[in-house]
Order: C-alpha cells, then structure tokens, then sequence
C-alpha cells in the first residue's frame, strides 16, 4: 500500500476527505455502522415509504375508506413477516448480497440475474422516489407561485447525495442521523395525537367498519370487495419496500454482521410497522380527505394539530413535521447508494457488469456504483417529472419480484433441507407466507398498473438483463482465451539446467521487469518470450504484482490475509519458473484499492533499484 503524501491537501482531499486504509487493521470496525446506524441508514428506506405507500393505499380504498381499518392491520402483519423472513435469509447468508446472493445460490445464476437487475432497477426507483417525494412534502406549504422549482431542486438534491456517498459510507449516515431522529420523534408526536384522543372511538369504528364490509359482500359481491381490498393493499406496497435493504448491506454492518443485521431489521420492523398502520389508523379517525396541491400527510398534520394548537403553532408544526418527512426521504435514498452498488459489485464479481464496478476508492466505497446509481436515478427523474404516484407504480413491481423470488429461493432451500433441519417446516411455513403475501401484491400490481407506468419497468429491467448478458459473454469469451493459454503453458514441466548454477544478483546489470496478475499462462508466455527474444541478455528477472482489494476481498482481515498469501504463493511459482530458465529471480508486490497508482509506485521503485530494466506485460490479442 502506497504511503499517504504529506503536504497541502489536494482539493479532493478537502471536498471528500482523507483517504482509508484498507491494511489498517481498525479500518473495518472504524467504518462499520452498529445496529442503531444502521437502522439510521438503511432502515430509513423502509421508514420513509410511509410518506406515500399509506396514502395511496388509503386514497385507492375511495369511498370504501372504513376498509383502512383492516387493511391497516393486514399492513402491520405483512411488515413483520417480510421481517421476519428476511431475518432468516440474514442467517443464511451472513456475508450479504440479498435478494441477488440467494437467488443465485438457491435457485441458479440466470434467476439470479433476474433477481439481481430488479433489485439495481430498484434501488435506482428508491433513490427517484425518494428525492421526488421529498419535494413534494417541502412544496406541500409553499406557494403555488414557486412549484415550478420543484424539479430543479430535485435534481440538484440527487447530486448533493451523490456528493455525500462519495465521502464514505459512514460518514454520510452521520450527517444524516439528527434528521432521522427528528422524523421519528415528529411522527411518533403526530400520531399520538391523532390516534390517542379518539381511542375511544376504535371500538365503534370496528364495528361499523365490519358492518359495512358485510353489506359491500352483499351488495358488491365477495370478489369484488376483496378486489378492493386487494388494490389498495398492493398499491400500498411501496409501505414495505426498503425492508430488503438490511439483507443487502451487511457488509456495511458491524461483527457480529448476522446478529447486527437481525436487530436491525427487527428495529426497522417495529418502526415501519407502528408509523405505515398509524397514519392509516389517524386518516380514518380524523376522516382526512385530499387537497389539491398537498399530500394526504400534509392535511392529516394540519387537521391534528389544528385541533390542540393556535393557528400559527399549528402551522409551524405542520412545517416543521413536513421537513422531517422531506428530510427522511433524502436519507432514505441513501439505501439505493449503499445497497444499489453493493448489488452492483456482487454482480461485476460474476462478472454480469464491468469488473470496474466491484472496485473502491480511497474512501473505501463503490464509487463506479455511487455514480451509476445516482446518474440513472437522475434519468427516471427526468423521464417522470417527479410524478410520485407513476414512481410508487415503477418502483413496486422490481420490489416484489425480488422479494417473491428471494421467499421462493427460501422455500425450496427448507424443502432441499428438511431431513437434516430440524425445525425445517417452521422456517418454510414463515418464507411460505412471505412469498404468499408478496406475489399477490406483485401479481395485483402487474395486473392493474401495467399499462399506466409498469411497462416502463419491465422494459428498462429486460434492457439491462440484454446488457448484463453481452457483458457476460464478453468475460466469457476472454476466459475461454485464458483457459486455451493455461492449458498449453501452465503445465509445462520445471527442467532446471544443473550444469549451470543461478547467476548472482546484479542490481547493475540488465532486469526483465514481467508485469503479472496470476501465475497463468499469459505470465509465463511473456516470459518465455523474453528467453527466445532475448536469450542470454538479462541477468535478474523481477516480477511484479497487485493483489486488487475490491468490495469482495473487503470482507474481512482474513480476507485480505488470504489475499496475501495467495499472491505469494503465486510469485514464488514464477521465481522458481525463471530460476529453471538460468536467472536471478526476485518478486515484488503491494495490496491496495488502486491497481494502477500500486503499479506505478512498485514499477518506480523497482526502476531505482535496477537502473537497467526493461518492462514487460502479456496482452491479449483476439483475432
């Protein structure tokens, strides 16, 4: 690892900080976020949703409104299960990928593939979403006169975000972690007063609710009231997205990760739960209907605090409750840009995306991601002029389909499994009722919504599908090449020549300097070709190497040691390959995030210390 440059600091450094070490043996517990940040930074993805997924589950129920009372309760139960469920794949899988990771494993590479671009659709749907609703929560108190700047700041929030991630992971939970509190002590206020001082009133809401609900079975029909119920449930799915995204980042999470990761998303269940079930449960006590030019929250404060408070404290409550909500929502979009190039990182591993996107920066985070995620989220902005209601239809279907295919891939692992777990059915019941729950919100939602925005995802997901194959087959198409190489070169055999001795070291006298990744066959190619190019020249032969530590080596110490001794064991295969063919052999090499500024400082360094070296390095040529 090269060493920090001391002096002025450059105005990267200013605006992004200091870099990280990756060797630092504190790096890992210094970055990492414990349950309570966590919470902060991923459960705020789950939390926000209840800015839109309640209100357009309760303005779907239209006239059949008292519905909200059971369709409440039926949104509290579904949060705990999906909960519940994914704390399960949290144990399976306690190094992270998520939806990704367990269709791949469980269900094979193609599905997989599906899962993974759903979930990178997604998380760029979170991040629009989120900055749109944003606006329109800060818009909802502000004069007509200026809504014409609502899409400009948008854009503009979406690049401080950018921004902030590129500052390290950490970092920007940090600065976001009063906002987070505020949103939670704001609503918890709000809710309580809308709910606590008609509790009396549940009661006979119930029983009026029940005996209307029997009357719409008998005039309407049971199909067509459950239909009702159906719509409304799944177009408030976008209520429990976001509760994915604990599984999805525990890489992020502190050691112990499982049970960091479990008491989570057991904080974001509770919260998700009693804020999304609330506001239904106060929209119906409180009998809010909606207001042109504001969100259904925006009237329901404004109701509440009307009622305790003068005019004016009441109106900076309701400003003040709306910010937060604002403000939720842009610290929610940090789950589309931790998770979204976590995705994108585990999938560039399989070689699915460009290798470059499993690569960190010196602050130790995806940047290739944080960029794609962010730029892509600007293109949906653009394309749904901050229209939330489009967004919540566009962002629900990837959601579900992840969610559905990761509570398939469960269910089929406890099936495989059930003569060696012993409490298999349990565990299957519980993944069975998630995928129950979610395939019929998927099903409903594709059903409905297709044609009014759902195409658009289905469209842009197949489109990065086609991509992520023609990538692939490119990664194919050079290792097939590499294989053809290893198999002619790598086992050729070791003839040393006895009669002639391994010459001295020379640091004067001519070094071939062979750049190499692996002990391969493009490694040994090159240097059998500088014996037949140059036969009896160089005296010393050096070789050099990065071990590249990307977002799948930065797991972990033993990650990095293992690293480490692999790429030993490799150069030492090289040395004794060169000491066969009569030179002095040596090997050099570093471990760091940054292939080529590693490269050029051990190239320098072994410049200085052979003045007479010659460089080289295989390529591949395809014909």
């Amino acid at each position: 690892m090269r060493a920090e440059k001391t002096g002025s600091l450059s105005l990267r450094g200013i605006l992004l900080g200091k870099p990280k070490d990756p060797l630092d043996p504190k790096v890992f517990h210094q970055i990492s976020l414990i349950a309570f940040l966590a919470w902060v930074g991923l459960g705020a993805d789950g939390l926000s949703s209840s800015a839109y997924g309640p209100e357009e589950a309760y303005l779907a129920l239209g006239e059949h409104f008292f519905l909200a009372l059971p369709l409440a309760i039926l949104m509290a139960v579904t949060v705990f299960v999906i909960s519940a469920s994914y704390s399960q794949i949290i144990e399976l899988f306690p190094t992270g990928g998520g939806g990704y990771l367990v269709a791949t494993k469980l269900l094979g590479s193609k599905v997989g593939l599906v899962s993974g671009s759903a979930l990178i659709v997604d998380y760029m749907l979170t991040i629009t979403i989120s900055v749109a609703s944003a606006g329109d929560q800060i818009f909802s108190f502000l004069p007509a006169s200026v809504h014409g700047a609502k899409l400009a700041i948008e854009f503009v929030l979406i690049f401080f975000l950018i921004y902030l991630n590129l500052r390290g992971t950490k970092e920007s939970v940090l600065f976001l972690l009063p906002i987070f509190l505020l949103f939670v002590l704001a609503h918890l206020f709000a809710i309580s007063l809308g709910v606590v001082p008609r509790a009396a009133d549940v009661p006979v809401l119930a029983s009026t609710a029940y005996q209307k609900t029997i009357g719409d079975i008998q005039g309407l029909g049971l199909w067509a009231t459950l239909f009702i119920v159906l719509h409304a449930y799944s177009l408030g799915g976008g209520t429990y997205t976001g509760i994915e995204a604990v599984s999805n980042g525990l890489q992020a999470l502190r050691e112990p990760r499982a049970a960091t990761g479990k008491r989570t998303m057991l904080y974001m269940a509770a919260s998700l739960a009693f804020t999304a079930s609330g506001l239904l449960l106060c929209y119906l006590l409180n009998q809010v209907s909606a207001e042109p030019g504001k969100t259904l929250n925006a009237s329901l404060f404004a109701k509440v605090y009307g009622g305790f408070f003068s005019t004016d404290f009441a109106y900076v409550l309701v400003v003040a409750t709306l910010v937060t909500e604002a403000a939720i929502l842009l610290v929610a979009a940090q789950a589309g840009y931790i998770d979204g190039p976590r995705v994108l990182s585990n999938m560039a591993i399989d070689s699915w995306v460009p290798h470059r996107f499993s690569h960190l920066s010196d602050k130790l985070v995806t940047q290739y991601g944080v960029w794609f995620m962010g730029l892509a989220s600007l293109g949906f902005l653009a394309y749904t002029g901050g229209d939330v209601r489009l967004l919540v239809v566009m962002y629900s279907i990837n959601v579900f389909l992840t969610f559905t295919l990761s509570q398939l891939g469960m269910c089929r692992h406890w099936w495989t499994l059930r003569k060696q777990q012993k409490f298999w059915l349990r565990k299957l019941l519980l993944n069975g009722l998630g995928l129950m729950l979610t395939a019929t919100i998927l099903l409903v939602t594709v059903i409905i919504k297709f044609a009014e925005g759902g195409w658009v995802t289905v469209l842009v997901t197949s489109g990065f599908i086609f991509l992520c194959y023609a990538v692939r087959s490119h990664y194919d198409r050079v290792q097939g090449a590499l294989r053809r190489l290893d198999e002619t070169l790598i086992n050729i055999p070791f003839r040393p020549d006895l009669k002639t001795p391994v010459p001295a070291r020379q640091p004067t006298a001519p070094t071939a300097v062979v750049i190499t990744r692996d002990f391969d066959g493009i490694g040994i190619h090159s240097l059998l070709s500088i014996s037949r190019l140059f036969p009896s020249h160089f005296n010393n032969v050096v070789f050099v190497s990065v071990g590249v530590i990307d977002s799948g080596r930065f797991k972990g110490l033993s990650e990095i040691e293992n690293l480490r001794r692999a790429k030993e064991e490799d150069l030492k295969s090289f040395v004794d390959f060169a000491d066969c063919l009569g030179w002095h052999a040596e090997y050099r090499y570093s471990l760091g995030i940054d292939l080529m500024a590693e490269l050029e400082e051990l190239c320098s360094s072994v410049a200085r210390e052979f003045p007479r070296s010659v460089f080289f390095a295989g390529k591949l040529v395809f014909q």
